[in-house]
């Protein structure tokens, strides 16, 4: 048949080109243009289908990967959904070791995906055997015939958003960004971008977004490791309790630090304003341009770009569930749960 212009072969097609959508409403009274890059478009929903095609099909071009081969990783969700797309493609099998602060959306939409998954606790140091760094290592060496993804420290992470969401966000913009706001985790996303988009502009200001209980920031500031920094928090895919090698610092010309609660407030009021159904990280990085704006960060004839990284639907039982909101204490008197829904007897 003949290749008509919305007509693909299979799903993996579809990664990537996704749109810049100029925020409006909660924008309104900010100096600047503000628009986000929507990684919801990409077709498992987040910015890591990006890096699963690219470090699997490099994979394959190394030779290192074949037919019938198991793919194995870390991740807090994302980064294993896209891992378990591509692999249902290329007929590989998938084993995900996943945080068990992943939310249950997650954790059974990988399930749903035919990956095998083990669930590990979120709040041990990254070297105890079993976080869920360490069950990765040990299912990779248990598995002959297996490659270990190893996302945190593989240099691929970065090169996949450096080849297509750093250009694609300068063509999109015509070269006129001055700011890039993203959440850090892997470090992968950030970094590849300000590479491609400093190469072009060194004035680019590019800005991480970290978690209180991360140790990123002060890691960026003072170049040294502080362990003190490290509590449990609730977002999921930013924030570290280790350094990345994947993160390039050099690249990030500063870090802001989101809590929890203002970061689902604000995932929440994107999607009741903008009607952008966004997830927890994509909350974060908006509530870090709000605090940017009180701070006096940029001028009317900037032009900000923000990186929402993923889906509202992986964050139902969490961010988007009132019982959930209300149990992590994130109702107060300036923000009651509203009721919206009327059940007629």
């Amino acid at each position: 048949m003949k290749q008509n212009k919305n007509v693909f072969d299979n799903v993996l097609q579809l990664i990537g080109n996704t749109p810049l959508i100029k925020l409006n409403r909660m924008t309104a009274d900010f100096n600047g243009d503000f628009y986000a890059k929507v990684e919801a478009f990409n077709p498992g929903h987040s910015s890591k289908d990006r890096i699963a095609l690219h470090i699997i099909e490099e994979a394959e071009r190394q030779g290192i990967l074949s037919p019938g081969d198991t793919i194995i990783e870390t991740t807090s969700g994302n980064t294993g959904f896209s891992l378990a797309l591509v692999s249902i493609i290329k007929g590989y099998e998938c084993i995900l070791a996943v945080s068990s602060k992943s939310s249950a959306d997650k954790i059974d939409m990988l399930k749903s995906m035919g990956a095998k998954v083990y669930v590990c606790p979120a709040h041990v140091k990254a070297d105890d055997p079993r976080s869920y760094y360490e069950v990765a290592k040990r299912l990779h060496e248990e598995n002959k015939g297996s490659i270990y993804i190893n996302q945190y420290f593989n240099q691929l992470n970065i090169d996949a958003h450096y080849n297509s969401t750093g250009p694609e966000i300068w063509e999109q913009t015509n070269g006129e960004i001055t700011h890039l706001i993203a959440c850090s985790g892997t470090g992968g996303t950030i970094s590849g971008i300000s590479k491609y988009l400093k190469e072009q502009n060194p004035n680019v200001k590019v800005i991480g977004v970290d978690a209180y209980g991360s140790v990123l920031k002060k890691y960026h500031e003072t170049r040294e490791f502080d362990d003190k920094e490290i509590y449990p928090y609730r977002i999921e895919g930013l924030g570290k309790n280790l350094i990345p090698t994947a993160t390039d610092f050099d690249l990030i010309d500063k870090f802001i630090k989101v809590t929890d609660e203002e970061s689902a407030h604000t995932a929440r009021e994107i999607s009741s304003t903008e009607g952008l159904f966004v997830g927890y990280t994509s909350g974060a990085a908006m509530q870090a341009i709000k605090q940017l704006v009180e701070e006096g960060e940029f001028k009317a004839s900037d032009k900000i770009v923000v990186m929402f990284p993923d889906h509202g639907s992986r964050y139902m039982s969490k961010v988007y569930n009132d019982k959930w909101m209300s149990d992590q204490g994130f109702f107060d008197a300036k923000s009651e749960v509203q009721a919206t829904i009327e059940y007629i007897k």
